[in-house]
């Protein structure tokens, strides 16, 4: 297998502006009415990220309610069967209210039946499966619509090189909260999830003449879409399985989660008390599965240090202990620690496109004071959320095997989730894809 050098060819100005000129070529030759592109485009499947798409609630009389502000008539607007949207809830920025949500996000984790469940007397449900409806906004309110943006731009300029939604462009969200587990573990969300994934893939290749599907993951999104390839056969992959783009994909997991795991994150969100949204964080089996790989961070650099320890990439399980987490020490080693081990080479083609140079947590050093203080950080390169050494990791992963082609390109200045609104990184996607569905070979795998 042939990989490219990071960066390779991109910062030499010559070579950018034929690429571009030969995009614009590949671009306007895809133009000439909708229709018609519709009829040439390989379908392309969206598969988001952790917390990329809106997911739904509803509650039984199960539900037990932490305080009177969480009772069940909270929220007042419900549909007729009682649902609403649980995640994006603009209301999570009030503190008594934030509350209430990461009590309705918890995920509980069964010893008994080895899988994970939702809380007491709450039921979810992801709105819109199949299309893009649930990927463009999290909020598609007209007052958060724009703050809560997530796919919507990358959506937008796929249809200007003539994709069409319920036609040749498809969306698959699924409740992020869950993950996968390695063989021999149930995972009953986490394996639906790929079931239905698969039977939108055929679908999608069969409605547009048996063309093979181009998949175009974000984040957590990139890990499914691997695990899906690798547990369908060669020749199944082969026949519905035109290319694999992943966006941002944080093969070897982050040092943020673990973070995340110590301390809560915000994730960004104004006026939210970390510490108020840390056990339901904590809860979340994708979270687990987004620790740092010791496969690809290595037993040498100290991710997380304390006054009286350091932490590597492997001792995930004494940390989890030290931080006062001990319940997810046995699913993190059963169902987890097993499941890293699986970044194997699906044998179709793969393209991984990033964002560098946004500094990015590489340590985590917390004084006397412990956990529930955030920590000071010293960064490495990354796209702010992913480090360098996880993007990359398939290129050191997969060297040796000349049956699968992969390339990755770099796009400088670019953030994780910014590498869906982005305009370069809007260019190189957009461009990928149109060279992948003209087959023109101008972008080498060199």
């Amino acid at each position: 297998m042939a990989i490219p050098s990071l960066g390779a060819s991109r910062d030499k100005s010559e070579k950018r502006k034929e690429m571009k000129g030969l995009r614009f070529i590949v671009a306007m030759s895809l133009f000439c009415t909708c229709q018609a592109i519709s009829r040439g485009l390989h379908p392309l499947i969206l598969v988001p990220g952790n917390g990329g798409n809106q997911l739904e609630a509803r509650l039984t009389s199960d539900y037990k309610p932490s305080s009177l502000l969480c009772n069940r008539w909270y929220p007042i607007v419900k549909d007729s069967e009682g649902w609403f949207r649980l995640w994006f809830d603009p209301s999570v920025l009030l503190p008594p209210f934030t509350k209430c949500f990461a009590d309705r996000m918890m995920l509980y984790y069964d010893p008994d039946l080895d899988d994970f469940h939702n809380s007491p007397g709450v039921e979810t449900r992801v709105p819109h499966f199949g299309s893009t409806q649930s990927l463009l906004y999290l909020d598609p309110n007209f007052i958060w619509k724009e703050i809560t943006g997530y796919m919507a731009s990358l959506v937008e300029s796929l249809e200007r090189v003539g994709y069409v939604t319920g036609e040749t462009l498809f969306g698959a969200p699924y409740d992020f909260r869950y993950g996968l587990a390695a063989g021999g573990h149930p995972s009953r969300v986490g394996s639906k999830f790929l079931q239905d994934l698969k039977d939108l893939i055929e679908k999608a290749s069969n409605s547009n003449g048996g063309k093979p599907v181009i998949l175009v993951s974000h984040s957590l999104g990139g890990l499914f879409v691997l695990q899906l390839l690798n547990r369908n056969p060669l020749p199944w992959r082969k026949k519905f399985i035109k290319h694999f783009v992943a966006l941002s994909a944080p093969w070897g997991g982050t040092v943020e989660e673990m973070l995340t795991f110590a301390s809560g994150s915000t994730l960004g969100v104004p006026f939210v008390d970390p510490l108020d949204v840390r056990q339901e964080q904590r809860s979340s089996e994708s979270n687990l599965w987004l620790m740092p790989n010791p496969k690809v961070f290595g037993g040498q650099k100290p991710l997380v240090i304390t006054p009286n320890a350091t932490y590597l990439a492997n001792d995930i399980t004494e940390f989890l202990d030290a931080i006062g987490f001990p319940q997810g020490v046995h699913p993190y080693t059963t169902r987890i620690l097993p499941l890293l081990e699986q970044l194997n080479e699906p044998e179709v083609p793969v393209t991984c496109i990033i964002g560098t140079g946004v500094k990015t947590p590489e340590t985590l050093v917390y004084g006397e004071n412990g956990f529930d203080e955030q920590p000071d950080v010293i960064y490495g390169d990354g796209d702010g959320t992913v480090n360098m050494v996880s993007l990359l990791a398939l290129e050191s992963l997969w060297t040796d095997n000349k049956n699968q082609t992969l390339k990755v390109i770099t796009v400088s200045d670019v953030s994780h989730t910014s590498i869906l609104k982005n305009d370069a990184a809007l260019d190189e996607i957009i461009g990928e894809i149109s060279d992948i569905n003209s087959l023109v070979s101008g972008r080498n795998f060199v």
